[in-house]
């Protein structure tokens, strides 16, 4: 039996298809570890006006570093030692212009290192009076109290005389 010669584009081409799919695939791996560490902050989940707390380990002992909380307006803060060994902490307040949803917050630490973590912002739950157009009122309105008698008063007078008038037809008849 004669064989025939494989071509050697399709190989070619398999080869490159299954590098550039492993290279993708390992490329989140890459990233994950370009020297970020994690950033705890407490509360993870705060509504707007709320202090919050970041601690990481990345600026080692006697470290400082600058946290970034500008996705959600907050601005920049510092991260000075902490009374834990090689922990540096530091401290922002959630904007109250801040809206619901996930932000992230960084740390450069003054080593070169790095150091991130997400914020969940909250609705804030709302407060005061709620207009729901049922139940009554904070401060009667005079003007509505008075229309209102007057529409009643006018209807018992209507009611009243008609029916006087019918009675007094009915005893005619």
């Amino acid at each position: 039996m004669r064989r025939t010669p494989v071509p050697a584009l399709p190989l070619l081409a398999g080869a490159a298809i299954t590098t550039v799919a492993l290279g993708v695939l390992a490329a989140p791996l890459a990233y994950a570890n370009n020297n970020s560490e994690s950033l705890e902050i407490f509360p993870s989940s705060a509504d707007p006006g709320t202090t919050v707390t970041v601690n990481t380990l990345a600026c080692g002992s006697h470290g400082h570093g600058v946290g970034d909380a500008n996705a959600l307006g907050a601005g920049d803060f510092q991260l000075n030692p902490s009374t834990h060994k090689e922990v540096v902490v530091g401290q922002f307040t959630v904007p109250h212009h801040a809206k619901a949803g996930t932000y992230w917050i960084s740390v450069a630490c003054d080593n070169g290192r790095t150091a991130r973590g997400e914020l969940v912002v909250k609705h804030r739950n709302p407060s005061g009076h709620v207009q729901t157009g049922v139940g009554g009122s904070v401060t009667p309105d005079h003007t509505q109290v008075a229309a209102g008698a007057a529409v009643l008063a006018a209807a018992a007078v209507g009611g009243t005389w008609l029916l006087r008038r019918r009675a007094s037809g009915a005893q005619g008849g």
